[in-house]
């Protein structure tokens, strides 16, 4: 029998803290070495560092509403935090796919609050520019989705509760 392991509070606010962490120390870089619209290319025509300041979500869709986007992140990440608990005898993956959104979503609250606007940067030139945030959050829901569908495929043998 595989023991069931748990994302423990301290491990689940210092992922949630890296991610925030990493995130905005990645964007402070950027606008140290970029203006709004410069590009940087790492590997010319596939992938660029390119500094964009994103007013809008995923796309940037719905731009310009600031004060929405910030009262839905911080609604979302009031609910993943109640939502922990009611999670709290699942494993390991479902607490780790939580922490990666709610650092992910406080990274780009962050940018919000400050700027009014996101800070975007990772340019693979056949996607909209994103953030290690993004990164985060997408990675959380990848994550999320596997372990809640399939968490047989992490514990070869069992059926997830």
């Amino acid at each position: 029998m595989i023991p069931k392991r748990r994302l423990g509070l301290t491990a689940f606010l210092g992922v949630i803290f890296l991610v925030m962490l990493v995130d905005q120390a990645s964007k402070i870089y950027m606008i140290s070495r970029l203006q709004p619209g410069d590009s940087l290319p790492l590997v010319p025509g596939v992938f660029h560092l390119t500094y964009v300041r994103n007013p809008g979500a995923a796309f940037g869709i719905f731009a310009h509403q600031t004060t929405f986007f910030i009262v839905i992140s911080v609604l979302m990440i009031a609910l993943i935090f109640f939502g922990r608990r009611l999670f709290s005898t699942r494993r390991f993956f479902v607490q780790l796919a939580l922490s990666l959104q709610v650092g992910g979503a406080l990274g780009n609250l962050i940018d919000r609050v400050r700027f009014g606007y996101v800070i975007d940067f990772l340019d693979f030139r056949i996607w909209p520019v994103f953030n290690l945030a993004d990164v985060a959050i997408v990675a959380g829901m990848i994550l999320l989705l596997l372990s809640l569908v399939g968490e047989t495929s992490f514990y070869p043998g069992r059926k997830g509760r």
